[in-house]
């Protein structure tokens, strides 16, 4: 059995819950590029108690593969952390992405989800005009069906006294009932990658249950990755590319454009 040093033990940390100083202490900047130009546009978003830092190595990575990135800073504790409800986020994210369509002339694009970011993505799609403006939704590590560590957010945001996100990720909770009995759309794909080392969010509550004739939901199962681990590895991103770049044929083709 091999032994876990010092370093091994912070590594594993990192590699669950995201670098301290990469991730909580690096701030909120942004910086500004000319992604909108670009084809295939797609938003990242970040999960519970994190900032979109966590998609710094994401980010450059889909920017060499040619598509245009970008993140917003979902408000919350410290004005980053995305600690407020999923609702609540998901109708900013509808008003923001409209007004930038308005500014900016794009029409459709791509969301990735990290862990909350998809439940997010999911919430924005079926419940906030999402369906019009969305190519495809990929989730990672992403509690679709809620999970059970939400119960240390609970606790970490004063046991339900703080209107936060926390019991949002629960089993059972409302929202989670609500994104499972609503319908997702068949003309966009949803993609959850899950890792079975996940310790976060585990494996089980990330799968996808499409009902019969629920086509577009597939699930793609990745192992010895972390929870926040998912958003930086090479493994991951080539799952991330192919999706992307498969949902960016669909819709050039005739019957989606119409759609």
């Amino acid at each position: 059995m091999r032994r876990l040093t010092p370093w091994g033990m912070v590594d594993a940390v990192r590699d669950q819950l995201g670098s301290i100083r990469g991730v909580y202490l690096a701030g909120n900047k942004i910086k500004r590029r000319e992604d909108f130009q670009c084809e295939e546009l797609v938003l990242l978003l970040h999960g519970f108690f994190q900032t979109r830092n966590i998609w710094e190595v994401m980010e450059d990575r889909l920017r060499f593969d040619g598509f245009g990135v970008i993140s917003f800073n979902l408000g919350g504790l410290g004005g980053q952390l995305n600690t407020d409800p999923v609702e609540a986020v998901a109708q900013r994210i509808a008003e923001k992405i409209e007004s930038l369509s308005a500014r900016h002339g794009f029409s459709r694009l791509h969301i990735i989800g990290h862990s909350k970011g998809g439940l997010i993505a999911r919430h924005y799609v079926q419940n906030h005009g999402g369906d019009r403006r969305v190519k495809s939704v990929i989730t990672l590590g992403t509690p679709h069906h809620g999970t059970p560590t939400a119960l240390a957010g609970v606790a970490l945001m004063g046991m339900g006294l703080m209107n936060t996100s926390a019991g949002d990720l629960l089993p059972r909770s409302r929202i989670i009932r609500a994104i499972n009995r609503d319908s997702f759309p068949q003309n966009i794909p949803l993609t959850s990658i899950y890792s079975r080392d996940d310790l976060v969010c585990p494996y089980w509550c990330s799968i996808l249950r499409p009902r019969p004739g629920e086509t577009s939901m597939e699930n793609v199962a990745v192992r010895k990755v972390g929870h926040s681990q998912l958003t930086w590895d090479a493994g991951v991103h080539r799952v991330v590319r192919e999706r992307l770049e498969i949902a960016a044929a669909q819709w050039k083709s005739p019957v989606s454009q119409s759609t």
